[in-house]
């Protein structure tokens, strides 16, 4: 059973999938002034470097994006392209793109530049696979993906869904014909489409939306289904909040996970790579140490799967298994590996066993990772940690005045806040007290050594207001 939420909040887009009730995966895109994966641009090439095949593109950033090209494709300054995000910008590198651009649909995904009929190789019915090859539609000068998700899906469906994306295709190039500066050209809600049509199945239940716009988008998506039940979260508490989502992305920060047989994964974060340490810890019950390395190792291959998805990690990671001797053994962790990504959309590779007993997987960066969103550098400690982003803690602590208030119509709330946050709420208060929805409340606000993220309490009782009254943020501080 596949559940998707769907939180648009101003400048945010956060996207959770639950699995049988559970947090499976977890999008999340910033509006800033940086293109976005999926998205097609119009662009003119800058720079041509032949000794390394790239080409570098203006696309309408300050960083020009780059893509690798063979040797029989010949570009020179001035050429106009159109182009499209496959990897986003990333430190000083600017964003990667292809000429290649495709749009995806739920059944089908069309390619530009390319030619042939492909067929998803999970799609093992060679009736089916038979009819798709005489009956698809391919248009000239494209080339055409029929997903796994049009196993089920009656080809007359299939082939209009081909003519409506051909269609959008066409109007791309059509409108970049007519643009003189680099810009984007398609692509708005590139996220929310990919998620819906990679995600969309015969196994989703229920998308829970809380914008009146995202709602028109799912419902023209789903259409043809009967089976997906699409609600609009209209409560004054935020969709991730009332679901329980918040808790469960708050908990990622940990990078201890703990296995059902007592072992756990230890996930660590280096300037070049992830790496990912795999230890019995508390599994030391069964009298055969190498059955007991077995069991915490296979068990630690199918929770990496999990964490690398729902955390998005990406590049290179480095997993440091419990040695084990068989062959047998190492062979079935291999294909437990195998088989937990398999689903993955992350383009993943995972290599055999080195000789130190390490499993290297490489992975295409997708998007931000969740510590992107919710981290920050820590001042305190001249950015050798991390803490908690100002601006995530005020989601936290607006969804506990949210609660709390409910119909108690209550206007006073005293605010606990760790003093490594001080100067920065300083800073800007009026943001603050805004993005904590406190601007028509009475807020009294404590910044204190200790304290561990946040604290919120009601006031409600004279007592209670007067022993914190020097706390008060007073208009002063906001103006």
């Amino acid at each position: 059973m596949r559940e998707i939420f769907i939180e648009r909040r101003e400048k945010l887009l956060r996207i959770a999938i639950k699995e049988k009730g559970k947090l499976y995966e977890c999008f999340i895109e910033e509006e800033k002034d940086e293109p976005l994966l999926g998205e097609i641009y119009k662009g003119v090439v800058k720079n041509v470097v032949p000794a390394i095949s790239s080409v570098f593109v203006n696309i309408g950033y300050p960083k020009d994006a780059h893509m690798n090209f063979s040797k029989d494709k010949k570009y020179k300054q001035g050429d106009e392209v159109v182009v499209e995000i496959i990897a986003e910008e990333h430190a000083n590198k600017g964003a990667k793109i292809t000429e290649n651009f495709s749009i995806a649909g739920k059944n089908v995904a069309l390619t530009t530049n390319k030619s042939g009929l492909f067929i998803s190789k999970r799609i093992k019915n060679e009736e089916i696979i038979e009819k798709f090859k005489n009956e698809v539609i391919v248009p000239e000068g494209v080339s055409v993906t029929v997903r796994t998700n049009a196993e089920s899906t009656a080809v007359e469906i299939i082939n209009e869904e081909v003519n409506e994306i051909y269609s959008k295709l066409a109007e791309i190039k059509e409108k970049s014909r007519y643009i003189l500066k680099p810009q984007r050209v398609y692509g708005e809600n590139s996220l929310l489409h990919k998620v819906l049509s990679d995600n969309v199945n015969s196994n989703t239940t229920k998308i829970v939306v809380d914008s009146e716009a995202d709602y028109k988008i799912v419902k023209e998506y789903i259409r043809y289904e009967d089976n997906i039940e699409l609600l609009l979260h209209e409560e004054y508490r935020t969709l991730f909040d009332f679901y329980g989502i918040e808790r469960e992305i708050l908990k990622l920060r940990n990078n201890r996970v703990n296995l059902k047989c007592g072992g756990q994964i230890v996930i660590d974060k280096t300037e070049a790579m992830y790496t990912i340490d795999v230890n019995s810890a508390k599994n030391v019950n069964s009298s055969n140490a190498e059955k007991t390395y077995i069991e915490t190792n296979l068990e630690a291959a199918v929770e990496i799967g999990k964490q690398v998805r729902l955390r998005n990690l990406s590049g290179i990671i480095i997993v440091d298994f419990i040695k084990m001797r068989s062959v047998e053994a190492k062979k079935q962790v291999m294909d437990a590996l195998d088989k937990v990504f398999w689903k993955d959309k992350g383009n993943t590779t995972i290599y055999p066993f080195t000789e130190l007993d390490l499993v290297q997987i490489s992975r295409r960066r997708r998007g931000k990772n969740i510590y992107e969103y919710i981290e920050e550098e820590c001042d305190s400690c001249k950015g050798r940690g991390k803490r908690l982003k100002i601006s995530y803690i005020s989601v936290l602590i607006r969804n506990e005045i949210v609660r709390v208030e409910g119909d108690n119509s209550i206007k006073d709330f005293y605010i606990e806040l760790n003093e490594e946050y001080k100067e920065s709420v300083h800073a800007d208060m009026l943001t603050f007290l805004k993005d904590i929805d406190g601007l028509d409340k009475n807020i009294y606000l404590n910044f204190v050594p200790m304290t561990e993220y946040f604290k919120v309490e009601s006031l409600i009782f004279k007592n209670q207001i007067e022993n914190v009254s020097k706390y008060k943020v007073d208009n002063i501080e906001i103006c």
